[in-house]
């Protein structure tokens, strides 16, 4: 008896996606010959190209290691516009994985928008720091003070990011020679220690 399999259907189909790019790159090597190319007058991406791109970026944000960002789909924009901004360094004579190049494209632009997102942060806390936050959300009623918990929420948030930043301590212990590097010196010098 034969098991009906499911064809391993993936949402980019690496072959076509790779003549694609091969028709593109062609069109744009072409424009460059002409004497009188202008930038603005390169070919524009075909859409399957662009869909590959958006398919590429989407499937990749949603691994785990991208689902639980706020900020998810400017993730997804910035690797879109790096594959487009890049499209042209890729070359068909030294690889025939489009669909590889273009995800770690989009891998790496996702990890900088992550840097510059914590970067946003770390500045945010420290605005928040410097400000007297606990004077403007304090309440004053029947001469009692009564806090918010958002106050201490922050203060937590601030000492956590603010542990994170320190540079790490360096220890001052220092570190043992290898015993056979003196053995080699003593026997260098004609000396006999044992």
């Amino acid at each position: 008896m034969v098991k009906n399999r499911k064809n391993n259907v993936h949402y980019v189909d690496n072959a076509l996606f790779l003549e694609k790019i091969t028709e593109y790159r062609e069109k744009v090597l072409a424009a460059k010959a002409e004497p009188d190319y202008d930038r603005s007058k390169k070919p524009r991406v075909p859409n399957y190209l662009g869909e590959c791109f958006l398919k590429i970026a989407n499937h990749l944000a949603y691994k785990s290691n991208f689902i639980n960002y706020t900020y998810r789909e400017e993730m997804i924009l910035d690797g879109i516009e790096n594959c487009i901004t890049y499209i042209d360094n890729f070359d068909p004579a030294k690889s025939k994985n489009p669909f590889a190049y273009f995800t770690q494209i989009t891998y790496y632009a996702f990890l900088r928008r992550i840097a510059k997102e914590k970067k946003q942060q770390a500045a945010k806390y420290r605005y928040i720091r410097n400000l007297d936050v606990h004077d403007l959300i304090t309440q004053d009623h029947d001469g009692g003070d009564y806090g918010n918990e958002f106050i201490d929420y922050l203060k937590k948030t601030i000492d956590l990011v603010e542990d994170f930043d320190k540079p790490a301590e360096v220890s001052n212990i220092p570190k043992r020679r290898p015993k056979y590097l003196d053995k080699q010196k003593t026997i260098d010098s004609g000396l006999d220690l044992e």
